[in-house]
């Protein structure tokens, strides 16, 4: 079974079991045998490796990859952009947070600052959150109802269908951690001045609707998976398990589109540098 096998949601998804225990990736756990320090060197390997796959595919300027990042507040999008995308040449990547939508947005279809911000012929784009919250918070609060929710599952797999059929590699992790986990997290920004500027007051108010947002995920996943857009649930307690998996899986896929540098200028030969 491949990595991506291993994470990969079934029809049978439920997200109280995502944090499962799963086949170790590295020796994570505590300090003292060393694991988290073996899984940051894996991943850095790995982030490496991934680095120089995303040359060869600018180079080629044929292919685009999607990372969709979405998860609860702290589950580590933007730890997972440093830590496995972090050695990436900046020239054939952008990395896209999406926050709420402007006036100028909310004028347009939901998908229209989405389709405007995926990735070109050579690029990876990483999107910190995405299209998928308009089937998420907006369910949470009721601002649409089941039907028009619905709606959105069908054009969302009709939009990432036609990225996927003009050459998009389209790859999206849920990152999963427990209601205990995000506890943790949002006090320790709350106890460091140091990490106030990560520090939202909506982070609370959100939180309070836990078990909603829990639902509104199986729903959105099990809606919207498909071989051409897969998801894939990544237990996010562990930080640097969760690095090592997306890493693993956005290396494993890479490899297995046998990206190749163009063909060289046979002219190039007959010149000379004076």
């Amino acid at each position: 079974m491949t990595i991506a096998e291993q994470f990969r949601i079934t029809k049978e998804f439920q997200v109280k079991d995502a944090n499962a225990k799963k086949k170790p990736l590295g020796t994570a756990g505590d300090d003292k045998d060393g694991g988290k320090a073996a899984d940051k060197l894996a991943t850095l390997k790995l982030a490496e490796e991934i680095s120089d796959l995303q040359n060869v595919l600018y180079a080629g300027h044929e292919r685009k990859l999607l990372i969709i990042l979405q998860g609860m507040d702290t589950s580590g999008k933007d730890g997972t952009v440093k830590g496995v995308f972090g050695q990436i040449n900046p020239l054939g990547a952008r990395t896209v947070a999406f926050k709420a939508p402007s006036n100028d947005e909310k004028n347009h279809d939901y998908l229209w600052r989405i389709h405007k911000e995926v990735p070109g012929k050579g690029e990876v784009t990483i999107f910190n959150r995405s299209h998928y919250e308009d089937v998420l918070i907006t369910r949470v609060h009721e601002w649409i109802d089941q039907a028009e929710c619905k709606r959105r599952y069908a054009q969302i797999r009709d939009f990432e269908r036609m990225l996927a059929e003009t050459g998009t590699v389209i790859l999206k992790f849920f990152l999963h951690i427990s209601k205990a986990e995000q506890k943790a997290r949002l006090e320790e920004r709350l106890a460091d001045p140091e990490k106030h500027w990560k520090f939202d007051t909506q982070d609370l108010v959100e939180r309070k609707y836990w078990d909603a947002y829990q639902e509104a995920y199986e729903e959105a996943l099990l809606a919207t998976d498909a071989d051409h857009a897969p998801w894939y649930a990544v237990p996010s307690d562990s930080k640097t398990q969760r690095n090592l998996v997306i890493a693993s899986i956005v290396q494993e896929k890479l490899l297995s589109l046998k990206l190749k540098y163009p063909p060289g200028n046979p002219e190039y030969s007959k010149l000379k540098v004076e």
